[in-house]
This record gives structure tokens, sequence and C-alpha cells, in this order.
């Protein structure tokens, strides 16, 4: 399974997203945005092209934050996965957001606009950017590998 990471797309519109990042988005099997969406409007562009998982960021709209979860966990496969978006300062948030979680083999996150593709032990820390910037590609079978493209 193949999955597109993006987060802190701070956008209205899927037209203010690169048009690299929209047309991969379409090419995977499920998009995962890890946080600061903004809008709605956005949100439901991005489901008219996918599916998606979400979680809210610090910087969503009141309409977002109502209707996406603080942090989500799913599984593909034997791969367990966690999204979260972080807050506060990025000094510690690996560890901040480590606490969130019990038993996944991934936590995908954002806040921090830096891109982290990053094994600490057996879990993976995806962090895919500022999605002006970067977003990432996840391969999931029996094992993880990651990705970060850069614009």
């Amino acid at each position: 399974m193949k999955l597109g990471v993006i987060s802190d797309t701070h956008a209205d519109s899927i037209g203010s997203i690169d048009e690299k990042i929209i047309e991969e988005l379409k090419r995977v099997d499920l998009v995962v945005h890890a946080g600061d969406i903004t809008s709605l409007k956005l949100l439901n562009e991005l489901r008219d092209i996918n599916e998606v998982v979400a979680v809210r960021g610090n910087m969503d709209m009141l309409e977002v934050k109502k209707i996406l979860p603080e942090r989500e966990e799913f599984k593909v496969g034997e791969i367990k996965i966690g999204v979260i978006h972080g807050w506060g300062s990025p000094f510690g948030l690996e560890e901040k957001i480590r606490k969130r979680f019990d038993d996944v083999n991934v936590i995908i996150y954002g806040h921090t606009h830096r891109a982290k593709n990053e094994w600490v032990g057996d879990l993976l820390l995806f962090n895919p950017g500022m999605a002006r910037k970067s977003y990432g590609i996840l391969k999931i079978d029996e094992t993880v590998t990651g990705e970060i493209i850069n614009i």
C-alpha cells in the first residue's frame, strides 16, 4: 500500500498546493494529512480526489477542528500507524507525541514545518514537512519505507 502524506498546507483551497503534490495524491492508495489544513473547503477538495485520514492542527479553523480528531490510529496490514499534528515548541516534540501512542510502528506528525524520516528503534517518526516545500510517501507491505520529496 502507498500513502501520500502531507501536513501544514495552510491553504484555503487545493489550488494553493503545488500541482506535483496533487497529482501524486491522486495516485496513492490513501492520503494522510497531519494537520493545519486550515479550511473545510481544502479538506473536502482532498476528499474529492482520494480517501483521506486527517487530524486537526493548531491553526485549523473552528469548523475543521469540530470534525477532525486530535489524533488518529489505523492499521495497514500488521503495521500500526498513529497520526497527530503536534503543539508548542518544536524542541522535544517527538518525545511529547510518542507519549500519545501505545504500540504503534509509525507516527506521522506535522507542526514543525521540517521534514523528518527517522527510525528510532522500531518506531518510524515521519513528518512530511510543510506542504508548500515537501511531502512524503510511505510504502507499506510487511515493512515500512518512508521517503520525503522536496518541491
